[in-house]
């Protein structure tokens, strides 16, 4: 699939079969968020990959969490939460490291785990996998503590990935237009 293919056709896919992904094709993802744009080639993006029970204890951690927040809800309120972190076999959470350097923005690192999420989802989708980007609780302590991240590090977001229950239907998106302003 040549690049302006996947660009044009992937979609974001939140029905997956419960089926592993192998770990080739994982570090086929993984090397294609690696080579992300970046300024200064500091290489801000942190990879954490969550499979088999790593993300039945995310699930809790999440879980935990609303329970906190709000403690009156119904018990399958909480189970929804549980069960839809385990919507797909593969999760990578992405994150962003903050500057090591004066030469270095945040905004810029952040804009570079963005582009590496953008990456993953379009291999992804050029390797035969459907994948969702979501934030899911990330921003909040607990969460960046499992995944090993620091309070004051910024998570670009969660991929969930696996093979698709159905054929990933093409829609037609809004043109661009409406978003351009030409200068001459």
């Amino acid at each position: 699939m040549d690049a302006m293919t996947a660009i044009l056709t992937r979609r974001s896919v939140g029905r997956v079969k419960p089926d592993a992904v192998p770990r080739e094709l994982i570090e086929k993802l993984l090397q294609a968020g690696n080579v992300a744009p970046n300024h200064h080639k500091v290489r801000p993006w942190r990879f954490v990959v969550l499979t088999g029970a790593a993300r039945e204890r995310l699930a809790e951690v999440r879980v935990a969490i609303m329970r906190e927040r709000k403690p009156d809800l119904p018990a399958e309120d909480y189970e929804k939460r549980r069960t839809s972190t385990l919507r797909a076999p593969l999760l990578i959470a992405v994150g962003a490291d903050k500057p090591v350097d004066e030469k270095t923005d945040e905004t810029e690192n952040i804009c570079a785990a963005a582009a590496a999420c953008e990456n993953i989802l379009l291999a992804a989708h050029a390797l035969g996998l459907g994948a969702k980007w979501r934030s899911d609780g990330a921003e909040f302590l607990p969460v960046k503590e499992f995944l090993g991240f620091a309070a004051d590090q910024y998570i670009a977001g969660i991929l969930y990935i696996g093979y698709a229950e159905d054929e990933i239907m093409a829609y037609e998106r809004p043109a661009v237009d409406d978003r351009v302003r030409w200068m001459e």
